[in-house]
């Protein structure tokens, strides 16, 4: 059976347990280690050793870190007396985005499980939501959810790529899921012109790209519509996917549109998202 290492960041919020219960539905049919992780917002001045020893520059109070981290640990406790203890849990200190990836790539997981409640508008623009900073900036890839799924059958997976980009991926988690579920795998690529001759190279670019990443069965989708975000939604609407995979640059912000980011705060589907080479 197939073994992923699963981090959970959490707040205690109900995001956090709609990324538990995807978990456990990914625990259906693979090997799954898991750990929840609770990041003390806290400025750089403070720190936590190893053994637990706060130290602050003078103006935050040792004593009410102390309290807010004894607090935390009740919660990461809790959550092991809710869940069992098959689950570890940990708690650092930090900038919330910077502690997670760090935390995830030192310790070598395989996935980062996020819960997110989006970002629309303005508040979308200017700072997004935790999981979409995450995803832009974690070379572990990110499945990000925005409500209960424990209801998922894994039979379907979408994968979104520009296909005339023909590259070798670090797909391994991909793979995985299609080992475990026995999923099809959809690409699907979207333009905005859909001439014979453009339809033929995207069709060429997909069997390459099946063929560099050992991708042996697949359906084959191309689509015409304005953008990235609006296809991968019309797309679903016809054809209802389980989970959507789409890959990113890590160039969001205010002045780059991300496609990925955009479906991490919009679309009420599970989002695997991984980082191009």
């Amino acid at each position: 059976m197939e073994k992923l290492n699963v981090l959970i960041p959490t707040d205690f919020s109900v995001q956090a347990e709609f990324a538990y219960l995807m978990v456990k539905k990914l625990a259906e049919k693979t090997d799954i280690q898991i750990e929840f992780l609770h990041v003390l917002n806290v400025p750089d001045t403070v720190t936590i050793d190893p053994n637990g020893l706060i130290q602050t520059c003078g103006e935050i109070d040792v004593n009410y870190v102390k309290t807010q981290k004894e607090i935390a640990e009740r919660k990461l406790q809790n959550l092991r007396t809710l869940y069992g203890d098959h689950i570890s849990v940990k708690l650092v200190a930090g900038k919330t985005t910077q502690a997670v990836i760090e935390h995830a790539q030192n310790n070598r997981f395989d996935l980062i499980v996020m819960g997110t409640k989006g970002a629309w508008g303005w508040k979308e623009k200017l700072s997004g939501s935790e999981t979409q900073m995450v995803a832009r900036k974690s070379t572990v890839p990110v499945l990000s959810l925005m409500c209960d799924r424990s209801d998922l059958v894994i039979e379907n997976i979408l994968f979104v790529h520009d296909f005339k980009d023909i590259q070798n991926q670090d797909l391994t988690l991909l793979h995985k899921l299609i080992r475990a579920f026995n999923t099809r795998v959809h690409f699907l690529h979207i333009c905005k012109n859909h001439s014979e001759e453009e339809k033929n190279k995207i069709s060429e670019g997909m069997k390459k790209f099946a063929e560099i990443n050992n991708i042996h069965s697949y359906d084959s989708h191309i689509l015409m519509d304005k953008d990235v975000e609006n296809g991968v939604i019309h797309f679903n609407q016809m054809n209802e996917m389980d989970i959507v995979c789409i890959g990113t640059h890590g160039k969001g912000g205010i002045f780059h549109s991300s496609a990925t980011e955009k479906l991490i705060n919009h679309m009420f589907k599970p989002i695997i998202s991984y980082h191009i080479n």
